[in-house]
């Protein structure tokens, strides 16, 4: 699905933005502790840009799960990448709390991945 393709370069795009921010413009602003979160987030948020991409390349091909893999891939990067960054920024401990559900949401879009395309 196109949208995929999309939604991943945005992402992508985003990550390195946000990555370049985090280095030069957050460098003396934030605790190397803090930094080194926002740089997770731009991490996670470029890995799973590009399985957004991939799930767009190969959505013509496959089952409705891929459609759920990429919304879930998608709403992983806000929930992880996006809990991060806020904490980074603003080091309200508590939003760590929203950062697994992220991470969930990414485990279950690669395992819905792999069945999609074992499905073939």
């Amino acid at each position: 699905m196109k949208l995929f393709i999309i939604i991943g370069a945005i992402n992508a795009m985003i990550a390195v933005a946000a990555g370049a921010f985090g280095a030069h413009g957050l460098e003396n602003k934030l605790s190397a502790k803090y930094l080194d979160i926002w740089e997770k987030a731009t991490t996670y948020q470029m890995y799973h840009a590009l399985g957004l991409i991939l799930i767009g390349i190969i959505s013509g091909t496959t089952t409705a799960n891929l459609n759920v893999a990429g919304w879930l891939m998608t709403f992983g990067i806000v929930f992880f990448s996006g809990s991060l960054y806020i904490l980074a920024v603003t080091q309200i401990n508590i939003l760590g709390a929203i950062t697994p559900i992220g991470g969930v949401l990414f485990i279950v879009s690669w395992l819905l991945l792999v069945i999609a395309v074992w499905k073939l």
